[in-house]
């Protein structure tokens, strides 16, 4: 048996055969030819609306500025499928729709879906209302409704639809209330956002009796609960306990994805059975199967067929209509398509005997092969044109695919079925792009990332999830500055990136008024560069691969080149170049220690950017430039013609860094706005300089990289001007990155600039660990300070204890701890215990400040802790209590210890801020002992090079489980002091926890991760943020992701942020005079949200009340 990888034929580019049936949706193989980059629009011009279903973003929006100026353009004559402009605007009229409600959703008019019978003549008019969650419906459901008004002499439609998102807008949500109150039928499908679910209940829900049948398919459960037809209904949804339901849950979770393929079938097979039984119940719940089917048919004839079926049974007078109603049309649940193909395939050796047989292409016998996944309602509908614009620019390049679809929401199982050699059950695919948006498991419904990440890491190839446009038309999308509907960020980005999807580029958009998606060329154009690009490294060898090393000057313009937040860039640089040697990369002669790479790249240590230092490692002339850059000439507005007056020698672009074989470090252009950096990130109209684009333009064209490593938070591309999410053509860091795979070292802690990087500059982001934080501690006068402290505590009962507290306070004012305190001038008036109060409240800020945590260090990636970072490390995690771990929680160290002698932990942090000098105390000797704690516990861990290594993690295996009687490491320190009643259950429970911290500490993937995403492998996708406060944040090495929208604020972030509310209000009566605060006001990051999980956001509910 034949299959995709056994041709022989050396040629690369397939000649395709035309289909009547998809020539004008497809991408034209000769424009990507023929079609030149041309100069970039002012980024608030607007498309045009297209009159063919494929079209370039760049060449569209230059030919309207084109018009506005007068000017003639020929851009369009390069194209074989073109943008039509409609009638420009004046420029005063050109609107930047991200600001009010423009931003939020969209703008369609709801007018186009409705439709009116032109000749009623008498007959019985139904009028119908439905609502979708995507468009692809429209143009299927409405050619339906037209034939009926044709052709039926006893009934015809009024019809009225909306797509979801466009209920926001209070114009379209009374036409909606409007349109409900008459309808007869009423039909809604995938409504799973809340808000807007809410929304359609408020309005159908009232005139449900009055309707003759009421259809929701799958959406939540407050909508379904309105199905109604005869008398099914599903109105009992989720008040009792089913024992149905409670099957088909244990079913689900014992049979995974079998169990949605089951179910699928059962709606096809059950029509059949309850068609023999009498009763009206029965009956109705056939006819609501059989409705369903034809739903998912989504073909014209069996829209029609449902329709005049819900008409004929439900509809009063209409029951001895003459009609005949056909069987629903079934298409596969899941299978295989592909545009050129006589069916569609639900066996993947038919599908490649068939592919390998093909008379209209021939490809390489080792040419990529690329797997695609699709939304069934697309194809069912007709509405697929998209889909074979990607299929046939993939085949143009060289590439083979598989496009494979299910009818459910779980593509876990069509992978497992369809991505596998049949013989080998290897790999079939060497890179997966999902075109459906939504995640890989649950789609927009109810998403379960860890099936998905279970699938993907067994066929460990690169994953891309492509975006539709749903929630905007093409126009919208190209007008607004913002890009993505903010919706459709949190559906289609934010949660495939949990899968550990990457590269959200968009490929299709949506015409306003037939609803059809149609593709965008450039876009589509992007995907296949970009998935092939990718799928080659699987297919490379590593002694002919070639790397591009990024390293950038941190902060941007501030400090020296190649360094990064908490990272040795260097020290990481050579680690990695060591681990490239090992696995076969050619990295030529390469230093033999870090210094040696420090001189060959920067001849100065210390060199700044432009500075003379810096080692020139290519000149560009003025020509290959300008041939070889298509985007130059947009940058001339703000740097004028090249070579302008940065990264330059007046006659040629330079590029700096150092080439070793096949790897090439190169240094990161700066900004360029160094006198005012700010104007790069809001300036509408700026742009990165000729030396950047040059930079780039080397690593893709010249250098011909197979991949660029960024190397460190963070650099400038993903900071570029264009959109925020959903690049276009015109956005700098799509047309910088170019086809370049980018892979991005990236600190684990800040998750919401790895986003924007992912987002933005198509990153795979590989985390790596932030060095330890460390108590900050006390120096000069401060230190001093303490020292005083310290004396008055011995010799306060002494008679000089006046003037050591004056002492205390001429010092505290000395360093200015008067303004964080309240301090009396003199404390000869003050009786003992007010004397020993104004000394704790100083001595609390004192170890305030000290125990305030610093970073120690910079990190070297794939290098494990020290042991004392491992202790920095460990102390601040045992700090925490933890009620989500486990069945019963766990308590932090602090908690235990403050237990065993009678107290509670937050009653000593309450009493040190009151300045109660025995809580103050007690708090200090609780700090010291947990860290003695853990320190006796890590010192079992440490090699020879006092660092902590994994072999040696054993030695802790022996402390839990073994025979009692012994007496715990961890105890040593406090077994003869006031802590030894310490609970020992608790305290291994925490121990226990602590050595899995350590063991994912020390786990080295950075390095690991490096390795497979190079060779074409999958990278394993995490949580982003604090280690100490989230450990599944380690092990490090994993593609960053920021948050799970829908999973927010965490349990513990509800909890963290209780304390903190509750601490904050006590403050405030404090320093009131006794009085509660009346208001407060809050301002709330995205940035400390993605790091705390949600915690910002859940001290608002717990001030409101909530």
């Amino acid at each position: 048996m034949s299959g995709l990888g056994s041709l022989s034929n050396p040629s690369h580019t397939p000649t395709m055969a035309a289909r009547a049936t998809v020539s004008t949706q497809a991408v034209s193989a000769q424009a990507s030819n023929n079609a030149t980059r041309s100069s970039r629009p002012h980024p608030l011009l607007s498309i045009a609306k297209p009159l063919s279903s494929s079209f370039s973003v760049r060449s569209a929006v230059k030919d309207i500025g084109a018009r506005l100026e007068g000017k003639v353009t020929t851009r369009s004559s390069k194209l074989s499928v073109n943008a039509v402009a409609n009638k420009p605007r004046a420029k005063d009229e050109v609107q930047d729709i991200t600001g009010g409600a423009g931003g939020m959703y969209t703008n369609t008019n709801s007018d186009v879906r409705r439709i009116t019978p032109d000749n009623v003549n008498g007959r019985r008019v139904i009028k119908l209302v439905y609502v979708v969650l995507e468009a692809q419906y429209q143009s299927s459901l409405s050619a339906a409704v037209k034939a009926i008004n044709a052709n039926n002499k006893d009934l015809c439609f009024e019809v009225s639809g909306y797509l979801l998102e466009e209920l926001r807008g209070e114009s379209n949500f009374k036409k909606f209330e409007a349109d409900c109150a008459e309808a007869n039928m009423f039909i809604a499908s995938l409504i799973f956002i809340e808000e807007l679910a809410d929304k359609v209940v408020q309005v159908v829900a009232p005139n449900r009796d009055r309707m003759d049948a009421v259809l929701v398919f799958p959406s939540m459960p407050q909508v379904m609960k309105m199905n109604k037809l005869g008398t099914f209904s599903m109105a009992q949804i989720g008040q009792s306990k089913s024992a149905v339901a409670s099957f088909m849950k244990k079913k689900r979770a014992e049979s995974g994805t079998g169990f949605e393929d089951g179910l699928l079938k059962l709606i096809r097979t059950l029509p059949k059975v309850l068609k023999y039984l009498p009763s009206d119940k029965a009956q109705d719940a056939r006819n609501f199967m059989q409705s369903l089917q034809y739903w998912l048919g989504g073909s014209p004839e069996n829209l029609e067929n449902f329709l005049l079926m819900l008409s004929k049974e439900y509809v009063s007078g209409l029951e001895k209509m003459d009609v005949k109603i056909e069987e629903p049309v079934v298409f596969p649940d899941i299978g295989i398509w592909h545009p050129a193909a006589p069916c569609m395939y639900e066996d993947l050796k038919e599908y490649l005997n068939w592919y390998d047989t093909r008379k209209d292409a021939k490809f390489a016998k080792d040419a990529v092969v690329i797997g695609l996944v699709l939304q069934r309602t697309h194809l069912v509908t007709g509405d697929e044109g998209h889909y074979a614009a990607v299929v046939q620019e993939m085949e143009a390049k060289g590439a083979k695919v598989v496009p494979i679809f299910a009818g459910g929401l779980d593509f876990s199982g069509p992978l497992d079925s369809f991505y596998y050699n049949p013989m080998t059950r290897k790999p079939l695919v060497d890179a997966v792009v999902s075109l459906t948006g939504f995640a890989l498991v649950g789609g927009p419904a109810k998403q379960d990332s860890p099936k998905a990440v279970e699938a993907l890491k067994r066929l460990n190839v690169p994953y891309m999830v492509s975006v539709p446009l749903v929630f905007q038309t093409t126009e919208e999308w190209v007008d607004s500055t913002l890009g993505l509907h903010p919706v459709q960020v949190a559906l289609q980005v934010a949660l495939p990136e949990l899968d550990g999807g990457m590269e959200p580029i968009i490929f299709s958009g949506r015409d306003k008024n037939t609803g059809r998606a149609h593709s965008l060329y450039d876009r589509v154009e992007a995907v296949a560069n970009r998935a092939i690009k990718w799928g080659s490294l699987r297919k490379k060898k590593n002694a002919e691969k070639k790397l591009c090393i990024t390293v950038f000057s941190f902060p941007p313009d501030k400090g020296n080149v190649g360094t990064a937040a908490y990272l040795n860039v260097f020290g990481s640089i050579w680690k990695v170049l060591k681990m490239l040697q090992a696995e076969g990369y050619d990295v030529g002669t390469m230093p033999e220690f870090e210094e040696g790479l420090i001189e060959s790249v920067l001849n100065d240590k210390e060199a700044k950017y432009n500075s003379p230092e810096l080692n020139i490692e290519y000149k560009m002339s003025m020509e290959e430039y300008t041939r070889l850059c298509d985007y130059a000439p947009a940058l001339e507005e703000n740097w004028g013609p090249p070579p302008g007056n940065l990264n330059t020698d007046g006659q040629n672009m330079l590029v700096y860094g150092k080439t070793y074989g096949n790897v090439f470090i190169g240094v990161q252009p700066t900004f360029g706005y160094e006198g005012d950096p700010m104007r790069l990130l809001f300036s509408k109209s700026a742009s990165p300089h000729h030396g950047f684009a040059a930079y780039y333009t080397y690593v893709e064209k010249i250098f011909g990289a197979d991949a660029c490593l960024h190397f460190g938070t963070h650099g400038s591309l993903e900071f570029m001007p264009g959109k925020q999410v959903g690049m276009s053509e015109a956005c700098y860091p799509d047309s910088l990155i170019g086809s370049i795979p980018n892979l991005y070292y990236y600190a684990a802690n800040n998750p919401s600039e790895a986003t924007i990087a992912k987002r933005r500059s198509y990153a795979n982001t590989i985390s790596y660990l932030t060095p330890p934080a460390e108590n900050a501690g006390l120096y000069k006068g401060l230190k001093e300070l303490a020292e005083l402290i310290a004396s008055y505590q011995s010799l306060k009962d002494t008679g000089r204890s006046l003037s050591i507290v004056n002492t205390i306070i001429a010092k505290a004012q000395e360093c200015n701890l008067d303004r964080d305190v309240n301090l009396p001038e003199d404390a000869k008036d003050l009786n003992d215990l007010d004397r020993d109060n104004v000394v704790g409240k100083v001595y609390g800020k004192l170890m305030e400040i000290e125990s305030r945590l610093l970073p120690c260090g910079l990190h070297i990636v794939g290098c494990p802790p020290s042991a004392e970072e491992a202790v920095a490390t460990l102390v601040n995690i045992a700090s925490i209590d933890r009620p989500e771990e486990g069945d019963e929680g766990l308590v932090g160290i602090p908690s235990i210890l403050a237990k065993s002698v009678g107290r509670e932990i937050e009653e000593l942090y309450r009493g040190g801020d009151r300045g109660i000098l025995k809580d103050v105390n007690l708090l200090e000797d609780i700090k010291i002992a947990s860290r003695d704690m853990v320190q006796e516990f890590v010192s079992r861990t440490v090699g020879k090079d006092g660092r902590v290594g994994a072999s040696a993690l054993s030695n802790l295996a022996g402390l839990f489980g073994g025979p009692s009687g012994g007496l715990a490491p961890w105890m040593m320190p406090i077994k003869k002091g006031q802590f030894k009643k310490a609970n020992p259950k608790e305290l291994s429970k925490q121990f226990a926890y602590l050595k899995f911290c350590l063991e994912q500490i020390v786990k080295d993937n950075e390095l690991g991760a490096l390795k497979d995403t190079l060779n074409g492998g999958y990278t394993l996708p995490g949580p982003g943020g604090d280690p100490i406060r989230n450990p599944d944040v380690l092990p490090t090495g994993k593609n960053i992701h920021a948050l799970d929208p829908q999973a927010i604020p965490t349990s513990a972030a509800m909890q963290s942020a209780g304390v903190v509310v509750e601490r904050l209000l006590e403050r405030q009566k404090l320093e009131n005079e006794g009085r509660w605060p009346e208001t407060i006001a809050l301002v709330l990051w995205g940035t400390d949200n993605i790091k705390t999980y949600g915690e910002s956001l859940a001290q608002v509910m717990w001030m409101v009340g909530v």
